[in-house]
């Protein structure tokens, strides 16, 4: 993928690896060992920053405006660092700090929340708007946590669950439309 208005970086011999479906909109920063699923959708202005460690986003997932995915490198007592994983299906808010962490399949991080590292949040799970889910703490599936930091509020009704469900297809669907957006403007590569 090559466009003036996204810049992706090697470093370490690490280059970023983004599948050809996915949507990297205008403004973003890809740097290192950054691996981009299938229709994944990285929104404007995101920074995502593996020069210490990786970063790996699962098909259908997306990261919304103005978030900071990063990582930590290994250190004494933990040879495998703090690297971010993020499963398929995930819904990560509008300017999300996501760092050192593992959000599995079809988890939820909400507007302006923050996980740190060798935290997790589970299948089906949420962290809510403004939280912080403080070093390793884990949110099993199917649980809301909120706060600062971050504590258990309540399990998760099928109502919240498909909420967040049509969320990841409405963003898929949604990164297919500005994709077609920018390269009818002359921006960027027609989509996939």
């Amino acid at each position: 993928m090559t466009r003036p208005d996204v810049t992706l970086i090697a470093i370490h011999g690490k280059a970023p690896r983004i599948h050809d479906t996915a949507f990297i909109a205008p403004g973003c920063r890809i740097i290192g060992d950054v691996e981009i699923g299938p229709d994944v959708s990285i929104w404007y202005n995101c920074v995502l920053r593996a020069d210490v460690s990786r970063i790996v986003i699962g098909a259908r997932s997306n990261v919304q405006d103005g978030s900071v995915v990063h990582c930590d490198p290994p250190r004494p007592g933990d040879p495998d660092g703090s690297p971010t994983i993020i499963g398929e299906d995930v819904l990560i808010g509008h300017m999300a700090m996501v760092h050192g962490c593992v959000i599995e399949d079809r988890g939820f991080v909400g507007l302006g929340a923050i996980v740190m590292n060798k935290a997790r949040i589970g299948s089906d799970a949420m962290l809510a708007a403004g939280a912080m889910l403080i070093e390793g703490k884990v949110i099993e599936p199917r649980q809301l946590w909120g706060g600062r930091p971050a504590r258990f509020m309540r399990e998760l009704d099928e109502a919240a669950i498909m909420g967040m469900r049509i969320g990841t297809a409405h963003y898929v669907e949604n990164g297919r439309h500005h994709a077609a957006a920018i390269a009818a403007a002359g921006h960027g590569p027609a989509p996939a």
